[in-house]
């Protein structure tokens, strides 16, 4: 995978672990769902002020807890493996949901501290299907700002994170076909397997 992609994947799969201060820190504001661009706003801004610390182990021991809170983790899982669904059985869907959170964290969480100096400005939201699409820039110093749209919806009454394009690229789509190409040289196992090894 190469850094941009990773990159990519980490945003959008970590997105919830941006989210809320951690044990070591002081208390930060907490995350605003009043409206979407809210609620990236401060989701991102504590976010990144969090990663400041450098504190790498305090951080991936949030990341599991925040990422239920913050991200739709369930429909994303299902929509990484959509095709695969009516195949497997329910016990390995229930194995595979299980190893998605420690995947998630597993293979992820560090890669974010490379971007711990990066904001994220907000320029607009737009209604799109069932959710809404908030649209912003990702702002590193020395590079050029990255466009990056949140697509946002509503699940159990809050805000959580449904994907995310950055410069283009469907991420979840990114992170699909790699689940796909293992499924299909060693099988569903094989990926779950591969899953919880990352944890």
């Amino acid at each position: 995978m190469t850094p941009t992609r990773s990159f990519l994947t980490a945003l959008a799969c970590t997105t919830a672990a941006l989210a809320a201060p951690l044990a070591t820190m002081p208390a930060q504001a907490a995350v605003d769902s009043s409206d979407p661009q809210r609620f990236i706003q401060t989701l991102t801004a504590d976010g990144f002020v969090a990663m400041k610390t450098g504190n790498k182990a305090a951080a991936r021991a949030q990341f599991r807890t925040l990422l239920a809170s913050h991200v739709a983790v369930d429909q994303i899982g299902d929509r990484l493996v959509r095709r695969w669904l009516p195949t497997i059985t329910p016990a390995q869907k229930a194995a595979y949901k299980q190893a998605l959170p420690t995947y998630i964290v597993g293979t992820y969480a560090d890669r974010l501290f490379e971007y711990s100096d990066a904001t994220i400005k907000i320029i607009r939201a737009q209604p799109a299907g069932g959710g809404v699409d908030v649209m912003t820039q990702v702002i590193k110093p020395g590079n050029q700002p990255i466009p990056a749209v949140w697509s946002v919806s509503q699940v159990g009454g809050a805000w959580k994170v449904a994907n995310l394009r950055v410069g283009g690229i469907n991420v979840a789509m990114a992170q699909a076909a790699d689940f796909d190409s293992v499924i299909q040289r060693e099988g569903f196992d094989a990926l779950i397997k591969k899953m919880k090894a990352r944890g």
